[in-house]
Formats: structure tokens, sequence, C-alpha cells
């Protein structure tokens, strides 16, 4: 784990105070957006952005839910991009760049249209493997999700063996 991130973690847990599980959350996040980048190759500014971004990807939820009294995923993009500028302005251990494209993915992970990078694709992947179990979802949200989501060989690789094909259909075929 890169230095910058593991103090990262440390300054989300101290935000996340009394919420186990969305420290628990996140950590799942970047295990998984971490694994899926390193697999499917990205370079290493790439992969450096994907993990930062999964760690701080749900900072607007807390925001959200003081201002509007929901965490709805358009709120949590809405709060979530200044907040994520914020903790890395204050850590000063990030270029300009990479908040303005972590600002940009917080904003945007659950937006599922125009997804315009890997960093972007694997962060929404990653959240949907911790999301589908956390939820506990239905074979058919599973099998949508499969379909509509996921693009990586490594991140199908992933909710295949998470979730074994389903009675009637066999979810490990490519699309």
């Amino acid at each position: 784990m890169h230095e910058k991130h593991a103090r990262l973690i440390a300054a989300m847990i101290g935000y996340e105070t009394g919420n186990p599980h969305r420290v628990q959350h996140l950590l799942k996040v970047h295990g998984f957006a971490a694994a899926i980048g390193l697999l499917e190759g990205l370079d290493e500014e790439t992969q450096f952005i994907l993990e930062t971004a999964a760690i701080v990807h749900d900072i607007g939820i807390r925001p959200a839910e003081e201002k509007y009294h929901s965490h709805a995923g358009p709120l949590q993009e809405r709060e979530g991009a200044p907040a994520a500028e914020r903790m890395l302005r204050s850590l000063g251990e990030y270029t300009p760049s990479q908040i303005r494209r972590v600002a940009y993915l917080v904003g945007h992970h659950h937006t599922y249209t125009d997804i315009d990078g890997m960093d972007y694709q694997i962060l929404v992947e990653a959240d949907f493997l911790v999301n589908l179990y956390e939820h506990q979802d239905t074979a058919d949200a599973i099998r949508e999700a499969d379909h509509a989501i996921f693009r990586t060989a490594t991140g199908k690789r992933f909710l295949h063996a998470m979730f074994p094909a389903m009675p009637g259909e066999d979810t490990r075929r490519e699309t």
C-alpha cells in the first residue's frame, strides 16, 4: 500500500468516527479497486488516482445527510466532490490534477453512463461488488449488474466467483 493511501485511510477513519460500517465499506471498495486495477494493468498514476478515489468515494454521505437528511446517490455525488477536494488538499500530498480527477470520480461514482476512463469503470465495479454483498441483492439484481455495469475481465471474474451462476442461467458467460 502506498504511504499516502495509509495516511488518507487514517484521515477517513477519523472523518467517519462512530461509523464502523462506512469505514469497513471504504476499505473493501479500496481493496477491490486496487486488485482490479493492478490485474487490469493500469499505469501507476491511474492506479494511484483510482485507489485514492476508492478511499474517499463515499465522503459525501455525511454532508448529504446533514444538509438534505438523505444519502441518495446524486446528493452524495454533489456533496462528495468538494468534500474530497478539501480532504485531499488538507493532507498536502496530492497534485492539483490528482485532486481534480479524484473529485470528478467521487462526484460521478453513482452515474453509470458516459464512464470516461478505466479508473472510473473500476471504481464503479468495486463499489458494486461491495454493495451487492452488503445489500444482499437478489440474483436478478446481480445478473442485471453483470450485464449493465461490469466491463473489465477482472471485475467480471470477481463478480462470478463471489456470486456463482444462478439457477437456470450461467452468469459466467462473457457479454
